[in-house]
């Protein structure tokens, strides 16, 4: 099974974290059904974004900075993009980072209490330290594949136990509605969905599996199969939080409150279960993207076990931990990641469309027509949505 099983999965873990959660959670108990659309809209716009950067990568065998960098030919051009890559990614990833840990401190609360709640930030950042330091690609990949499994089953079992509405939620799924004072929601399911970190993780993470333009097959199955399966988790998770529809949401484990009645008190544990996983798999994933992405920009061409690939992975696992250590909360964090995400995303979606359009990096494997024009469309909402985001944030501030 896990021959077979490749980077989407980690893909699928990366945006399946706390962040992710939080916003379904509130989705599900503000708007019950209604933005399940927006969700579906989200995994498309994922699955074609990552579909892209996989190709790419197993057609260059390198990252897509390393390509971006090497198509670039004015130095002024190509250093002001790469330290805007590096800069965004850097900050932005260490931002999730301290979201990731914060949530998966969620999950322990909800099974160990509170006693020790100082210390869970610490007991995380050793648990992703260690699998992290092991440097080994299929370690990490069962590791993630394994928590994930956990993860989703956690989440599946709770939205099949509200026993849902199957035609309201074909409905949410298939008639686009806007509800009052939803956009802001809306625009978090995408920004927690769609993550610009992704695509240089998925084109790295191709090249260290699959070395042959053959498996290009086997790339976009296990892109399609993961991150479908990653949406579905993502909508179950609505699902079941539309069971507390006009309770006050304080946290994500509220969502345990619609589930007393059918779960008993187990609801609390089986969720605090599913945000650790969550917390914990993103919290592995976002520091080696950014590994990946400064090791694309200088050129290093170094494997997960070089002692450059590692400072870069410490640094973001230490500035999340210490992120929480100073008093940050989860959602100040949070908030700053979606200004990032909202101005990151629409620029490296159009880096990437370049690229894959360029025959002489792409050869006879670059886009389609189709591909562009469903591109192209991605771009302009990323871009609107985006604007919105940074906006909406600024005017809290």
């Amino acid at each position: 099974m896990f021959k077979k099983i490749g980077p989407g999965v980690l893909v699928a873990a990366a945006f399946i974290g706390p962040g992710t959660v939080t916003a379904c959670t509130l989705a599900g108990a503000a708007f019950g059904y209604t933005l399940l659309w927006a969700m579906l809209l989200s995994i498309i716009a994922t699955i074609v974004l990552q579909e892209m950067a996989a190709r790419l990568g197993i057609i260059t065998q390198r990252g897509l900075a390393d390509v971006i960098k090497s198509e670039l030919k004015t130095p002024l051009i190509r250093y002001s993009v790469i330290g805007i890559i590096l800069g965004a990614i850097v900050i932005g990833n260490a931002a999730y980072e301290a979201g990731n840990i914060g949530g998966a401190t969620l999950g322990l609360e909800a099974l160990f209490g509170v006693d020790y709640v100082n210390y869970y930030p610490l007991i995380i950042g050793i648990c992703a330290f260690g699998l992290l330091y092991i440097g080994n690609y299929k370690v990490l990949e069962k590791v993630l594949v394994s928590l994930v499994i956990v993860m989703s089953l956690s989440f599946v079992v709770t939205a099949i136990i509200t026993k849902p509405d199957l035609g309201q939620i074909f409905k949410g799924l298939f008639i686009p509605e806007i509800p009052q004072n939803g956009i802001l929601t809306l625009i978090a399911l995408v920004g927690t969905t769609v993550v610009p970190y992704n695509l240089f993780l998925h084109a790295s993470l191709v090249s260290e599996k699959w070395k042959s333009k053959d498996d290009l097959k086997s790339v976009r199955r296990d892109t399609y199969i993961s991150i479908a399966l990653g949406g579905m988790v993502s909508m179950c998770i609505i699902i079941a939080a539309s069971t507390i529809q006009g309770e006050t949401i304080t946290n994500v484990l509220d969502l345990a409150k619609g589930l007393q009645p059918l779960y008993g008190s187990a609801a609390k544990y089986f969720m605090g279960i599913g945000l650790f996983a969550a917390g914990v798999t993103s919290a592995i994933t976002a520091p080696l993207a950014a590994a990946y992405v400064v090791n694309s920009c200088f050129g290093w061409r170094v494997g997960l076990q070089h002692i450059k690939f590692k400072m870069v992975w410490m640094v973001i696992l230490a500035l999340g931990v210490g992120f929480l250590f100073f008093g940050y909360t989860p959602i100040e964090i949070i908030k700053f990641a979606q200004v990032a995400n909202g101005i990151l995303l629409p620029l490296i979606a159009v880096f990437l469309l370049w690229i894959v359009n360029k025959v002489s990096v792409m050869g006879d494997y670059r886009n389609t027509k189709f591909q562009n024009a469903i591109g192209i469309l991605i771009i302009v909402l990323a871009l609107a949505l985006g604007l919105k985001s940074i906006f909406k944030v600024i005017g809290l501030l």
